[in-house]
């Protein structure tokens, strides 16, 4: 997972979640868990954390924080990150449960239409 990655795999889990759910408290519960699941996870390679050096190393990573910032794609300093980078990587994460928001609305009108359809 990476800050390139994350937003449309929330989107996409949202979306999932929505079509699948028998229920908006079913719906809501399934949410909330791949959210903290998703932050818990990401914010464990942003700080390095140890249990997750098995995603970051299997993603050509050198670290945690560099799969996060970089993902091979980008250069951005993830040795000696200044305060700036650690404010928007916070902000990012903060955008997460609006990601799968976004997914579980697309997901909502997706099967409302599929409905009006029959």
């Amino acid at each position: 997972m990476s800050f390139l990655l994350d937003p449309p795999l929330l989107v996409g889990n949202g979306y999932a979640i929505a079509r699948l759910a028998p229920d908006r408290r079913s719906e809501a519960l399934a949410a909330t868990a791949v959210t903290a699941l998703f932050v818990t996870y990401s914010v464990g390679l942003y700080r390095n954390e140890e249990w997750t050096r098995s995603l970051w190393e299997a993603c050509g990573a050198e670290s945690g924080r560099d799969w996060m910032l970089n993902s091979g794609v980008t250069a951005v300093e993830h040795e000696r990150p200044t305060p700036a980078t650690h404010r928007l990587a916070a902000v990012i994460f903060a955008t997460y449960p609006i990601w799968i928001r976004l997914g579980l609305r697309l997901g909502r009108r997706a099967r409302r239409r599929r409905r009006e359809r029959r």
